[in-house]
C-alpha cells in the first residue's frame, strides 16, 4: 500500500502542481519593522516557500478611502516594502495598483501602515500580485518551462478555470506551488489541496 501511494504521489508530482490561495499581506524592511513593532519580525509559522514565514506581527493598512486592520506581515524583512492585495481589496482602499510580479514596486501607489509602536507611510509598494508558479530548476525541466515564461494554468477545482498570463518563477530555493490571490481562488472554487495543470 505504501509503495502504491508513493507511486501515485510521484505521478501526480510529474503532472500537476499544488495550488495555494494568497490573502492580502505586507512585507516590510528591517527599519520599518522597528518603527512599527519596536523589534524585528518574529516567526509564527513557516510558509510553503523555504525560509519564508508568517510573523506574529500585524498591521492596519490605510488607503484614501478605507482600511484593513489585522493584516498579516510576512518575513523575513525585505529590501523594499510591499503590500499585496486583490483587486477587490484595492477598491475598498480606494487605490488602483498595477498587476505586478513581486518586488516590482516602481511607480505603484503607496499606503499607510500602522503598528502598535508607530506608523509608516509608503510612497509606493502596493501591488496586485501577478498569478505565478514557483518551481525549482528540476521542476522546470519536468514541466518543460523556463524562468519568466508565461503559461496558462488549468485548475482542477470545484469550478474549474483556465487562467492565462501566469508567470513561471524558477529558483533553487523555491518549492513547487501555484499562487492565486483570493479573488482568483474564490472564482475557481479553490479548496486546500487542490491541484493545477500547467498548459502552454
Amino acid at each position: 500500500m505504501e509503495e502504491l501511494e508513493a507511486l501515485v504521489d510521484q505521478v501526480v508530482g510529474r503532472l500537476f502542481v499544488e495550488l495555494e490561495a494568497s490573502g492580502r499581506h505586507v512585507h516590510v524592511t528591517k527599519d520599518q519593522a522597528e518603527a512599527l513593532f519596536g523589534h524585528p519580525l518574529t516567526p509564527k509559522r513557516p510558509l510553503s516557500q523555504p525560509g519564508q514565514f508568517l510573523s506574529n506581527e500585524r498591521v492596519t493598512v490605510i488607503g484614501p478611502k478605507g482600511e484593513f486592520p489585522n493584516v498579516a506581515v510576512l518575513g523575513p524583512e525585505r529590501k523594499d516594502a510591499q503590500v499585496e492585495i486583490s483587486l477587490t481589496d484595492a477598491r475598498v482602499l480606494g487605490l488602483n495598483p498595477p498587476i505586478r510580479e513581486s518586488g516590482k514596486v516602481e511607480n505603484t501607489p503607496g499606503a499607510t501602515l500602522i503598528g502598535p509602536c508607530g506608523r509608516v507611510t509608503l510612497t509606493q509598494g502596493v501591488i496586485v500580485a501577478q498569478r505565478h508558479i514557483h518551481l525549482r530548476p528540476e521542476d522546470g525541466v519536468k514541466f518543460g518551462v523556463k524562468d519568466k515564461q508565461i503559461v496558462r494554468l488549468q485548475t482542477l477545482t470545484d469550478r474549474p478555470l483556465i487562467f492565462d498570463d501566469v508567470v513561471v518563477r524558477i529558483r533553487e530555493d523555491f518549492a513547487p506551488y501555484a499562487h492565486l490571490d483570493y479573488d482568483e481562488s474564490n472564482a475557481c472554487g479553490f479548496r486546500k489541496g487542490d491541484l493545477g495543470r500547467i498548459l502552454p
